[in-house]
């Protein structure tokens, strides 16, 4: 599923001046799935971590 904000996170991960990514928003609108599907695709490791 492609998503705009999947963009957003592409330039965030090439900034040179990136800080800590926190995400946030409404309830069940995809913010879990953007997050492991960008992790898993970019990195090679992934720490998922919700409180």
């Amino acid at each position: 599923m492609k998503r705009f904000i999947y963009d957003e996170l592409k330039k965030w991960k090439q900034s040179d001046m990136r800080k800590p990514l926190m995400m946030y928003g409404a309830r069940q609108v995809g913010k879990t799935y953007i997050i492991k599907e960008f992790g898993e695709q970019e990195y090679d490791t992934l720490v998922y971590v919700s409180y």
